[in-house]
């Protein structure tokens, strides 16, 4: 029976080890090209690049919605963020919808949104197995405390609420406040990049001695334009709101990187190096001083500029050192294999939309073949997109249908329609299937 259990062992590394620890970066508004390991030559990121040249980088990876708010919910449960309804970022022109006696009625309250309650998060799932849990950072998910993170299955939350507040004075243009420490409003100095770095080692190093989840969704290096160690700069207004340079952008970036050494550095004084999974990702693609180069196009659109993102994952028990992947994936797969990688499970009635991405990276197979879609309506066009192996179908504004070859043209710029028509008809009929899917879901809806 030994030689048997130790044959097992020797093929399952996975039934010896301990579960891992799980940490997942996230930046906002990241360019696909805004890194040395992407090609970058004026912004240092040494320590993020670090990820990849000790791990995995995917070259084919990608957020789930071209904005924020969509993308975190993909993530936090694990499915297609229109399952829930929210396929769009919150603001300030958002119209609730609640269905009543079975019509949709509107509810003009945008301080009311948040992710449904009824929607389980993957902190609760991992809680479950006896994880513990932080988030720091951005969360953009609900402002009211039912929709807070302690009351969404993480056991601490610091950061704000709400998206673009004044990175020094943690406020919204309106004057909302949005700095919470757990559900209690807190008055910080600081930076608040530094202010999400530090709490971030002090979780960790608070946390050493059990499994841990900790999720550092940054506000960097969404508007507003404001460098570190300034905070003479002036506080935000609507006007001022994204004024910036590539300078800042820069500088924005390069405290993201310094943060990300301070994690590293931390794991690896408390001896948790090999078994912590790290995974930096972004929100969506970069937006107004942001280098998506060589992709088209940029955040809130369907292009590939807008939708395909940095990731790196790192985990040095298990995953390959220094791979390059183009393996398709998208950010409700992160959910599905910090799952799997924690042994926990999600709730049958909610079957995840996302799948575990670490079988497919310890393989030497070709890539497999996989299909996402993305659908936004924002600044006055309605944009729908579907990948399917190497063939992106776009409709931007209804305009006309476009159809790409991204293996041989990535940027975009050669419609292929008129050569294909019969895959151009197939990839309309994938997504009108998936829309009918997603259209057909019980949930709130909530619409620009």
């Amino acid at each position: 029976m030994r030689p048997l259990l130790l044959l097992l062992l020797a093929l399952c590394p996975a039934l010896s080890a301990a579960p891992p620890n799980i940490i997942f970066i996230l930046a906002d508004d990241f360019g696909y090209g805004d890194l040395g390991c992407m090609g970058c030559t004026d912004i240092a990121t040494p320590n993020i690049d670090r990820l990849a040249k000790e791990g995995v980088k995917f070259t084919d990876f990608y957020a789930n919605a071209p904005v924020c708010t969509p993308t975190r919910a993909g993530f936090i449960t694990g499915r297609w963020q229109q399952r829930c309804g929210l396929e769009f970022a919150f603001g300030y022109q958002v119209e609730q919808f609640r269905r009543v006696n079975g019509a949709w009625v509107p509810e003009k309250d945008i301080h009311g949104l948040g992710l449904p309650l009824g929607e389980v998060t993957l902190a609760q799932k991992l809680k479950s197995v006896g994880y513990a849990t932080a988030a720091f950072g951005k969360w953009h998910l609900g402002f009211k405390d039912e929709y807070n993170p302690v009351n969404r299955g993480f056991d601490e939350y610091f950061g704000e609420l709400l998206g673009h507040a004044d990175f020094y004075r943690h406020a919204y243009y309106d004057g909302t406040y949005a700095l919470r420490d757990g559900l209690q409003p807190v008055k910080r100095e600081g930076y608040f990049t530094d202010l999400i770095n530090e709490r971030a080692v002090k979780f960790i190093r608070d946390h050493q001695t059990k499994p841990f989840f900790l999720y550092v969704p940054h506000l960097a290096v969404h508007s507003p334009f404001q460098p570190p160690d300034a905070p003479e700069t002036p506080m935000v207004t609507k006007e001022s709101m994204h004024h910036g340079s590539r300078a800042i952008y820069k500088a924005m970036v390069e405290r993201i990187d310094l943060g990300v050494g301070m994690i590293l550095a931390e794991l690896e004084k408390t001896g948790l190096t090999d078994n912590t999974l790290v995974v930096f990702s972004s929100d969506n693609g970069g937006e107004r001083y942001s280098r998506n180069a060589p992709l088209f196009h940029h955040k809130a659109t369907v292009w590939e500029g807008g939708i395909r993102v940095p990731c790196l994952m790192r985990w040095p028990a298990r995953l390959p050192k220094g791979k390059v992947t183009s393996q398709m994936a998208i950010t409700m797969d992160l959910h599905a294999t910090f799952l799997a990688a924690a042994g926990a499970q999600s709730p049958p009635e909610k079957p995840l939309d996302g799948i575990d991405l670490v079988p497919l990276l310890l393989s030497d197979a070709n890539p497999l073949e996989r299909t996402f879609f993305w659908r936004i309506d924002r600044s006055n066009r309605k944009q729908k997109a579907i990948r399917h192996g190497k063939w992106k179908y776009i409709n931007d504004g209804n305009t006309m249908d476009l159809l790409f070859d991204l293996d041989a043209d990535i940027g975009e710029r050669m419609n292929l329609g008129y050569k294909h028509p019969k895959v151009l008809e197939d990839l309309k009929a994938r997504l009108k299937t998936w829309e009918t899917e997603m259209d057909a879901s019980e949930r709130e809806i909530w619409v620009r």
